[in-house]
């Protein structure tokens, strides 16, 4: 298997775990579950969605990479990389279609589609450069200071139209009507 093989893999993967843990945080109610997957129906919560597939799919992606012996550099920086790069690109295309037609499941699959594709192109990239092996152990640290900020922004939203769950008309966690 080679990088470009196991970097579509990983697309599909990634695609079918935002899937499966959509509704992990309605099946579990604790804290931890709150850190890593979406708590309401805002756009923000999806964001947290994408970035913790990219994540946690990079357990499964490792273990791939190892498996096959493929060659590789960079793995953290490359999973720190297209994890936060998923969060711009997946706005940037999505709020223009969002404030012109409101809110559509199909466009919303689709958008992050393109956003999972988009960021595993820049994964291959990444570990197939020789260039950023300095910036492993600080994109270690990037992942776990981003769920920290995951993690205030949950229990903390800010009082703006990403954090706003229109379904529930709620920011977050709060259990109170706005």
């Amino acid at each position: 298997m080679s990088l470009k093989k196991s970097k579509i893999i990983s697309t599909i993967g990634i695609f079918i775990l935002c899937f499966l843990f959509h509704s992990i945080y309605q099946l579990l109610h604790c804290t931890l579950t709150a850190i890593f997957f979406p708590v309401n129906e805002s756009i923000w919560e999806h964001q947290k969605l994408m970035f913790t597939s990219i994540v946690i799919y990079g357990i499964i992606d490792y273990i791939i990479l190892q498996r096959f012996k493929i060659k590789y550099n960079n793995f953290f920086t490359s999973l720190f990389i297209s994890a936060f790069t998923i969060i711009p690109i997946f706005l940037i295309i999505y709020l223009p279609f969002y404030y012109k037609i409101g809110p559509k499941m199909s466009l919303n699959i689709g958008i992050m589609l393109i956003a999972i594709i988009i960021s595993q192109i820049i994964s291959y990239y990444i570990l197939k450069s020789k260039n950023f092996d300095k910036l492993n152990i600080i994109s270690f640290i990037l992942i776990i200071i981003s769920y920290i900020v995951l993690a205030y922004l949950t229990y903390n939203p800010i009082k703006s139209e990403l954090f706003f769950d229109t379904k529930d008309e709620k920011y977050g966690l709060n259990i109170y009507n706005v």
